[in-house]
């Protein structure tokens, strides 16, 4: 069998062994390392400093302190090795460079993919199963370029020809391809995040607004990354007319309620009848506004149920905002007294009750009112006014009923039972018999 030979690359550092040249490699391996990690510190205590200020300055720095180490001592081990080059050989800090580098990239990778798919700081299985993927990947890599393998693998894929139709192309130009693809989409989604979060930390901009640059900010550079890379791989751009006539045939004929709902969440967010902490209730869905997205809004029950409700429904159905220009909303609850009670007496009665409870508004007084004389008493109702409709109604209408019930008690105000007189015309004896029952029991 035919003993493949290491790497001449390997091969030139075993000779430097024996070079006294070595020793400033070493030294100024050492003292990369070393600077890279303090470089790193200094700046992380910096941001840590201006962690404080905002939530600006603290933008990525849980994941970033993992990248900036690596990345330095890169960037010094590659001026190390243009300064030695000149007077020694530098094989030692040529194969220290791809190493170094592959942390760097795995840290740098693993940095983006978490800021676009784990943003809240939950990291799924599939997520870590990539990343294991990724790095094995890499620093299989790293040794097939120390072993000297790698040349000689690019050189098969690139010998090996793929017929697409008329044209033909290499499988190492479709790898080149993926490649770009995918560096440019992760590159254009993180920049979209970090936009994003940057334009949310503007207090001075309303909530809508931050929410449609975000969005539409995000959309460009996603398809401008798009367009890029397909020009980058080499692909005509001119084929995308024929795409764009069957992608715009699509909307017209089965994408265009999926068309309807991206459009209304951008007319939602642009006119601001919707915004996020808003009680609304459309349809049979109520709750508050917990997030609005291009193409649904999340309403969060006062049950804490989850509702994914489509925009189109916000736009051609009638909404119920109870928090679009204030946050006051009017309740009431209902009582039936005696005949004999003293009216003026139990309405007042019934309004000092509600004007007890916490939660009901002091700068509108309750007012009660005698709304109907009914078959079993007076129906006396007693509304008031509430300014955190959020907190849910059930709870304070149920403060209100226990006052109001405390205080009719304390003043002995009789709150009649339902009552019912059952009176037969006819002859003044009536047998059993004539009620249908059986003669035995009767």
């Amino acid at each position: 069998m035919k003993q493949i030979p290491l790497s001449a690359l390997w091969n030139d550092l075993l000779g430097d062994l024996r070079d006294p040249g070595l020793m400033w490699q070493l030294g100024a391996l050492v003292l990369s390392v070393t600077l890279g990690w303090t470089l790193s510190r200094m700046a992380l205590s910096r941001i840590g400093r201006r962690e404080d200020r905002g939530t600006m300055a603290r933008f990525g720095v849980e994941g970033f302190a993992r990248v900036i180490g690596p990345l330095a001592i890169v960037c010094l081990l590659w001026l190390s090795q243009i300064v030695l080059s000149r007077w020694y050989h530098v094989n030692l800090l040529k194969v220290a460079l791809p190493i170094w580098g592959s942390l760097a990239v795995i840290r740098l990778t693993f940095y983006l993919l978490r800021r676009v798919f784990a943003r809240r700081g939950e990291i799924g299985a599939a997520m870590l199963t990539f990343e294991k993927i990724f790095q094995l990947l890499v620093w299989i890599a790293f040794a097939l370029y120390i072993t000297g393998y790698w040349d000689d693998i690019y050189r098969y894929l690139d010998n090996m020809t793929l017929h697409l139709g008329k044209n033909k192309v290499t499988a190492a130009e479709i790898l080149q391809g993926l490649v770009s693809v995918v560096v440019t989409l992760v590159l254009a989604m993180w920049a979209g995040a970090a936009m994003e979060e940057r334009l949310m930390g503007v207090e001075t901009l309303n909530s809508n607004v931050r929410v449609v640059l975000a969005r539409i900010g995000r959309a460009l550079l996603i398809v401008f990354a798009v367009l890029f890379s397909l020009n980058l791989v080499g692909i005509d751009l001119t084929v995308l007319s024929v795409f764009g006539g069957a992608l715009g045939v699509g909307l017209g004929l089965g994408l265009q309620k999926i068309a309807s709902n991206y459009i209304s969440g951008f007319i939602i967010l642009l006119d601001r009848s919707l915004q996020i902490g808003d009680m609304i209730t459309v349809d049979k869905w109520s709750g508050r506004v917990a997030r609005i997205n291009t193409r649904y809004t999340i309403l969060q029950g006062l049950d804490g149920v989850e509702s994914i409700v489509p925009n189109e429904m916000f736009v051609s159905s009638p909404v119920q905002n109870t928090t679009l220009t204030n946050k006051e909303v009017w309740l009431s609850t209902k009582v039936f007294v005696s005949y004999d009670t003293d009216l003026d007496f139990a309405l007042g009665l019934l309004e000092k009750a509600a004007a007890s409870v916490p939660r009901v508004l002091q700068s509108k007084p309750p007012g009660a009112s005698l709304l109907n004389f009914g078959a079993d008493g007076l129906e006396l109702q007693v509304g008031f006014w509430i300014g955190d409709p959020e907190k849910g109604r059930g709870g304070v209408t149920s403060d209100v009923n226990r006052a109001i019930w405390k205080a009719l008690k304390e003043h002995e105000v009789l709150v009649p039972y339902p009552a019912r007189e059952m009176r037969i015309i006819g002859a003044s004896t009536v047998s059993g018999q004539d009620l249908g029952i059986p003669q035995e029991t009767a």
